[in-house]
């Protein structure tokens, strides 16, 4: 693509309009991929901000074997993986454990805001887990060398997150949960 390899060029040569230019494409996007890692609004824009710091800074790194857009996004991810283990400690909970009580009151028709509320929700290990997995796409063995967990115990956090989410919605009136692919 003409348009992808002019803008690499500009970022190559650490050109403030390529920045501007794909920091205005992809800062939405990222902003979102940030916010459903981490609660607090502040620090997503920050761990947004520090992202691309990195691929500003980082760009001779990029080895043009996808698209930019989806290393951009590999780098949100470990930056935001970075922000929580800095500030949030993972907690590895046993999928037994008794349910919290979520105290939610939402709507019966769920849409985006309030299924990233429940993602929020969350315990941090299972947040990320079902993060990684369920929305990046990313294999158990890749989530457990990213997290310093094992393969087993990213399986346990994603089968807690899904219980977890499960009971979320069953409690806010969403009929058959057993069907939602979670």
């Amino acid at each position: 693509m003409k348009g992808e390899e002019t803008l690499l060029e500009g970022l190559r040569k650490k050109d403030r309009k390529a920045q501007q230019a794909l920091f205005q494409k992809l800062n939405r996007r990222m902003l979102a991929m940030c916010r459903r890692y981490i609660r607090d609004s502040f620090e997503a824009e920050n761990c947004l901000m520090q992202g691309f710091m990195k691929v500003f800074s980082s760009i001779d790194g990029f080895q043009e074997q996808g698209s930019l857009e989806a290393w951009v996004r590999k780098v949100m991810v470990r930056e935001c993986l970075q922000h929580l283990r800095r500030n949030h400690p993972m907690e590895v909970l046993n999928v037994d454990e008794e349910m919290k009580d979520t105290n939610f009151s939402l709507p019966e028709n769920p849409d985006y805001q309030i299924l990233l509320e429940m993602v929020h929700a969350l315990p941090t290990g299972y947040r990320m887990v079902f993060n990684l997995y369920a929305i990046e796409g990313y294999k158990h063995h890749e989530i457990a060398s990213m997290l310093g967990i094992s393969e087993g115990a990213s399986k346990s956090q994603l089968n807690g997150a899904r219980a977890r989410l499960k009971e979320m919605l069953r409690k806010i009136g969403v009929g058959s949960v057993e069907n939602m692919v979670l």
